[in-house]
C-alpha cells in the first residue's frame, strides 16, 4: 500500500516538475515552435491561386527590380492640361494617374454634376465593412450621397456588419473566385456568383438599414442577375401592406430590376423558380454623391480577380461606372515564409492589367499591407516579411501606372502595430494584425486623408492649366496677327 502512494506521489511530482519546466522555457524556444498567430478556422479561406503562384514561382531566381526604380525620379506627363511633380521612388505615391478620379471628384463638388463610385476590393482587413465604412462615410459627408452600395447575395461576415443588416436562407449555392477557377457562370464585381437550384424549398435574402448616417435607408434596391435560358423565375416581396411578383427576364449578360424608387428601411426576398440563373446581388444608392462598394474576402490575396471575364465586368461597368478601384490586400501574403514577394509581384501586375482591361479608364489605388508583428524571442515586434512586401506592392504600382498608399508608414511604421495593440486606446486585435473598430476608423482616415491631399494638389494644379477654348482663341489671334504682319512686310 506504501509503495503504491509513493509510486502515485513519484508520478504526480514528475508530471509537476515537466510543467513547470516546458512553461519556463516555451519563451526561449525557437519563435516558430509555439506560433503566437491564431490558427485557421473553417470560415477562413486561402485561395487557391496564391498557393499556385507562389510554388511556381518560388524555386526559380529572381532579380529584384527595386534598386533600379530607386535610382531614377518617377516623371509624369500631361493629363488632361495637368502634369504631377516628379517623385521619388521612395516616396511614391502616383497621384498622376488619379486625374480622372480626381477630375470627376471635382465636377461633383462644383458644378453637382453626377456621381462618383469606388470599388473597394480586400482581404480581412475589410471584413464586416471594416475601415470601408468610415471611408465611404469621410466621403459622402464631403460630396454627399447615401446608401451602402452593392451587398452580394451571402456574406460570411454579414452578422458583424452594422452599416447594413444582413440575413440569407442557408441553401444558396455560392461560387467563389477564392477556390474556384472556371465557374458555372461569370463571376459578378464581387467575385462571387449565386444560384437558387434548392427546388424544395425557396430561397431568400434579408437587408435592413444600418446605423450609420448615410446607410440609414435602403435606396433604390435594385438586383443584378445574368443570363440565362430559364424564363419562369420570379421574385417576391413585400413593401408596406402589398406583395409584389416580378419577373425574372435574364436576356442579357448582365440585367438589372429595380425594387422600389422609394427609400426602403427593409427588403426581404424571395427567389422562386430562379434556378439555373446567375444572381449577383443588390445595389443600394441615392444616385448622387459619392459611393463605395465593399468587396471584402477573407483568405484573399487579390491574385483571383485576374480570372474576371471582360465582358462581364465591362457590363457592370456600364451600371455601375466605377471612377476608382482599390487593392486593398497583403495580410494573407505575409505568412510564407519567404522575404522575396517577386511572384507575388508578378501576379498582381497580370491582376491589375486585367482590371484595366475590365474596366478601361478606371483609376487604381493600390493599398498596402498594414504592419503586423510576430513574436521574436520573447518580444513582438514587425514581422520580417513586411517591408519586402510593401516593396512589392509599390514595385507593381509603379509598373501598371496605379496610385499607391504605404499603409505600413502610414499608421507609424516599425513596431506600430504593437503600438496600437498595447497602448491606450487599443486600436487593434490581440492578434497583432487586425484592426478594432477605433483602428479601422482612424486607417479609413489615414486613407482619406491621403486621397484628399491630392486631390487638394490637383485642384491647384488645374488653376494653372490652359484652358483650351482660350488657347484657341490665343491661337487664332496669332495667325491672325502673323498674317497681317505678313501682309504689311509685303507692301
Amino acid at each position: 500500500m506504501e509503495s503504491t502512494k509513493s509510486y502515485f506521489l513519484q508520478s504526480f511530482l514528475i508530471v509537476l516538475l515537466s510543467a513547470i519546466f516546458f512553461l519556463g522555457v516555451k519563451k526561449v524556444l525557437p519563435k516558430r515552435l509555439f506560433s503566437e498567430k491564431p490558427g485557421a478556422t473553417k470560415n477562413v479561406l486561402i485561395d487557391s491561386m496564391l498557393i499556385d503562384a507562389f510554388e511556381a514561382e518560388k524555386e526559380t531566381s529572381k532579380a529584384d527590380i527595386g534598386d533600379t526604380l530607386a535610382n531614377q525620379p518617377i516623371v509624369y506627363y500631361e493629363t488632361n492640361g495637368v502634369t504631377f511633380p516628379e517623385e521619388n521612388y521612395e516616396n511614391y505615391k502616383g497621384n498622376q494617374y488619379l486625374i480622372a478620379f480626381y477630375e470627376k471628384l471635382y465636377q461633383l463638388e462644383t458644378a453637382q454634376k453626377g456621381n462618383v463610385r469606388i470599388a473597394y476590393f480586400g482581404d480581412s482587413m475589410t471584413d464586416g465593412d471594416m475601415i470601408v465604412q468610415d471611408f465611404r462615410s469621410y466621403f459622402q459627408e464631403n460630396f454627399g450621397g447615401s446608401g451602402v452600395g452593392f451587398v452580394a447575395i451571402t456574406s460570411e461576415s454579414a452578422g458583424s456588419r452594422s452599416s447594413i443588416e444582413h440575413q440569407f436562407s442557408g441553401n444558396w449555392k455560392t461560387q467563389s473566385y477564392l477556390n474556384i477557377k472556371y465557374p458555372r457562370r461569370p463571376f459578378g464585381v464581387n467575385g462571387h456568383v449565386f444560384f437558387a437550384n434548392d427546388t424544395a424549398k425557396v430561397e431568400w435574402v434579408k437587408y435592413k438599414a444600418g446605423r450609420f448616417k448615410f446607410t440609414s435607408q435602403l435606396d433604390n434596391p435594385t438586383l443584378f442577375y445574368g443570363s440565362a435560358k430559364n424564363k419562369n423565375g420570379e421574385i417576391r416581396y413585400t413593401i408596406g401592406k402589398d406583395t409584389l411578383h416580378k419577373k425574372l427576364l435574364p436576356n442579357n449578360i448582365l440585367n438589372t430590376l429595380t425594387l422600389s424608387k422609394l427609400p426602403l428601411k427593409n427588403l426581404k426576398v424571395d427567389f422562386i423558380k430562379a434556378d439555373s440563373i446567375p444572381i449577383y446581388g443588390f445595389n443600394f444608392d441615392d444616385g448622387k454623391g459619392v459611393h463605395v462598394d465593399n468587396f471584402s474576402q477573407r483568405g484573399n490575396s487579390g491574385i483571383p480577380i485576374s480570372k474576371f471575364d471582360v465582358a462581364t465586368m465591362r457590363a457592370f461597368q456600364e451600371k455601375l461606372d466605377y471612377d476608382l478601384i482599390i487593392l486593398h490586400y497583403g495580410t494573407n501574403v505575409l505568412n510564407y515564409g519567404t522575404k522575396d514577394y517577386t511572384w507575388y509581384d508578378k501576379s498582381m501586375t497580370r491582376t491589375v492589367n486585367r482590371l484595366k482591361e475590365c474596366f478601361p479608364g478606371v483609376s487604381i489605388l493600390i493599398v498596402s499591407t498594414a504592419d503586423k508583428s510576430s513574436k521574436y524571442e520573447t518580444e513582438m515586434k514587425t514581422d520580417s516579411a513586411v517591408v519586402p512586401l510593401t516593396n512589392a506592392q509599390k514595385r507593381y504600382a509603379v509598373k501598371t501606372k496605379s496610385s499607391y498608399v504605404n499603409l505600413y508608414t502610414l499608421m507609424g511604421g516599425d513596431g506600430s502595430m504593437v503600438k496600437w495593440t498595447e497602448e491606450e486606446p487599443v486600436m487593434a486585435n490581440k492578434d497583432y494584425t487586425h484592426f478594432n473598430f477605433r483602428g479601422a476608423k482612424k486607417i479609413a482616415g489615414l486613407l482619406y486623408e491621403q486621397l484628399n491631399d491630392g486631390y487638394k494638389q490637383y485642384k491647384e494644379l488645374r488653376k494653372k492649366r490652359k484652358e483650351p477654348e482660350k488657347e484657341k482663341e490665343k491661337s487664332i489671334l496669332d495667325t491672325l496677327f502673323q498674317n497681317s504682319e505678313e501682309e504689311e512686310n509685303a507692301n
